[in-house]
């Protein structure tokens, strides 16, 4: 494992909005070599429907004010609004040596770990990914591969309005319920839970060289 493999830039971004954001991730992506460190932002946005880009349009339920966005994740349609903690995943996976399936099970194991820590069970499906609990989907996972580079990242419901995900199939299965940590018992905001999420995290993704930035 090469000395760069083990340097990360981690940004909290606060919240920004869905669209500039992913325009950042895939210029970061398209614009980074082998001498790029990898990046994983942190942040939140205001409300938005994300289509991924398998996604069909009958997963969409209702019209409503909630702009939709097609992106070039992969799954299917799924909301993001205040009150969730998004992480984005900018990570060389050739240069860590882990395949897209490996890197999606240490996202949901990291997640499954963070939330058993705050007593609520939860499981990952190997045929539906995500983390559920009892049932309700509580973490969305959505993944791009461009160069041997991933971006795009994972979603936990921590306290938010869970409404917008009726007028959708969210991740395009219909009638699934959604909930969140709030719902689960856990009273940690998203600036609270996303430090512990980052450190269950680099259990797995194993960074030494951490340098946090935080932006306005």
């Amino acid at each position: 494992m090469t000395e760069l493999s083990k340097q990360l830039t981690l940004r909290y971004l606060g919240s920004q909005p869905y669209l500039e954001t992913w325009q950042a991730m895939s210029d970061f992506t398209n614009l980074r070599d082998e001498l790029s460190r990898d990046e994983i932002w942190v942040v939140e946005h205001p409300a938005v429907f994300t289509q991924g880009s398998a996604g069909k349009a009958e997963h969409l339920l209702q019209q409503s004010d909630i702009p939709v966005v097609k992106s070039d994740r992969g799954g299917q349609i799924t909301y993001h609004g205040p009150g969730q903690l998004i992480v984005y995943l900018l990570i060389d996976i050739r240069r860590k040596a882990f395949n897209v399936r490996s890197l999606v099970t240490m996202i949901e194991q990291s997640i499954i770990t963070l939330l058993n820590d705050h007593q609520v069970q939860a499981i990952a499906k190997p045929d539906a990914p995500g983390v559920y609990v009892n049932g309700k989907k509580i973490a969305s996972l959505g993944l791009k591969i461009r160069r041997g580079c991933s971006f795009h990242g994972l979603a936990l419901n921590v306290d938010m309005d869970l409404s917008p995900f009726l007028q959708i199939n969210p991740c395009g299965y219909a009638g699934l319920e959604m909930t969140q940590c709030k719902q689960e018992g856990i009273t940690l905001g998203v600036s609270e839970l996303a430090p512990l999420l980052i450190e269950k995290m680099n259990q797995q993704l194993q960074y030494s060289q951490i340098e946090s930035v935080f932006h306005e």
